[in-house]
């Protein structure tokens, strides 16, 4: 009896074929691994990843697997944040008052990378020369050091970059602001120039400062002014370049190159709406549906004091605080449904038409907490906060 059927003699001499090839394979295998080794540290000196999705290859041409990328920090089960501007962490002692308030409960602080008025909060070499060159990078704070304390209580850092309203940038480089039918640099209201949304050496400059904020340990890097202008002449503005495209499809076009940017340094990439984004048509190019399959997370600015008379059927929005964010937070989670991104709504801890008072922003939090939003961050330009409202419902 046997185990295996019997091989006649043509088979036999076929296996030993087989044996003899198998054996010279691994012969040459030998070889060309002991080749392998002499030369991987010449291999390894001559490898680099180009820009974009471009991968290594070996020496028959084939496909490596990539080097890891580094893993985003945990996003806190329900994020409970505050704002800090970077003049406020350029005081003395003043980042450690924000990170005791994790005694209440908070676990996220962000912080500005660039503000509304152009600056940059710190220096780095690896910025573009344009951000030394124009004066927009300060040293407001040492990056490094404050995600070095952030991280030792446990507490996740967002870097916030305001994109496109640059006073800074605008002066110095007028050839990279919106124009006027005139020429000049046109201006916002406020006296504010902005940035031309539609070229791409604004893009870079802005996500070159996001990138050095990443690399600098923050966790995720929130942008903010990411849109046409709102205020202002509108009919003036001249659009240097303007692409035959939806302004919404410009939006997305330039969070697209954010965050094939960004991702790879291990981080997070969101991006701030107005609070009526996901209702209106605002004419900004802000898509909450759009975006929301390319961002990792949507932070709507509910603050009911923006919302005018009659939305949502309320005869005044502000004095009903937690109804307000509950129908705007609704909207944002409808227009998101089904894609990647989250939604972590800005409530108001500011007084704006009346005094705001503790009930009022924990109003705001329960109808967060009641829409499954994965938390919220409280907003006030002048950096004081209801610290009371942050140990709400925990």
């Amino acid at each position: 009896m046997y185990v295996h059927e019997r091989m006649d003699s043509n088979e036999r001499f076929r296996e030993r074929r087989r044996r003899a090839r198998r054996r010279r394979r691994l012969r040459r295998l030998g070889a060309l691994v002991v080749l392998l080794g002499i030369g991987a540290g010449l291999a390894l000196g001559a490898a680099f990843i180009s820009h974009g999705s471009k991968r290594l290859t070996d020496l028959a041409g084939g496909k490596l697997k990539p080097f890891p990328r580094p893993h985003a920090r945990p996003l806190p089960a329900e994020v409970r944040g505050v704002h800090v501007t970077m003049a406020l962490a350029s005081l003395q002692g003043k980042v450690d008052e924000y990170l005791a308030l994790q005694s209440f409960g908070l676990n996220t602080i962000e912080l500005d990378v660039k503000d509304e008025n152009g600056e940059v909060g710190f220096e780095s070499p690896r910025y573009a020369a344009m951000a030394l060159k124009t004066g927009a990078a300060k040293r407001y704070y040492d990056p490094r050091e404050v995600a070095r304390k952030v991280h030792a209580r446990g507490m996740y850092l967002i870097g916030r970059v305001v994109v496109f309203e640059d006073p800074v940038l605008t002066t110095a480089r007028p050839d990279l602001a919106l124009r006027t039918t005139d020429g000049s640099v046109w201006r916002n209201n406020g006296g504010l120039g902005w940035a031309n949304e539609y070229d791409r050496r604004v893009w870079r400059y802005d996500v070159d400062i996001a990138v050095s904020a990443a690399r600098a340990g923050f966790d995720e890097i929130q942008f903010d002014y990411v849109r046409f202008p709102s205020d202002g002449d509108l009919s003036l503005i001249v659009y240097p370049g303007a692409r035959k495209e939806a302004k919404s499809t410009t939006i997305a076009n330039f969070l697209s190159y954010a965050t094939h940017r960004l991702r790879p340094l291990g981080v997070r990439v969101s991006a701030d709406l107005f609070g009526l984004a996901a209702s209106h048509e605002l004419g900004i190019g802000q898509a909450p549906r759009r975006v929301s399959k390319i961002l990792d997370a949507i932070y709507p600015m509910v603050y009911p004091s923006h919302f005018g008379p009659g939305e949502y059927n309320l005869q005044t929005p502000n004095d009903v605080p937690g109804t307000t964010v509950t129908y705007a937070v609704r909207d944002f989670q409808r227009a998101v449904r089904g894609r990647r991104a989250k939604i972590i709504p800005w409530l108001q801890d500011f007084s704006l038409y009346r005094t705001y008072t503790l009930a009022d922003v924990e109003d705001q939090i329960a109808a967060a907490r009641n829409m499954h939003a994965r938390g919220y961050m409280l907003w006030n330009a002048a950096g004081v906060y209801t610290n009371e409202a942050l140990s709400y419902g925990t």
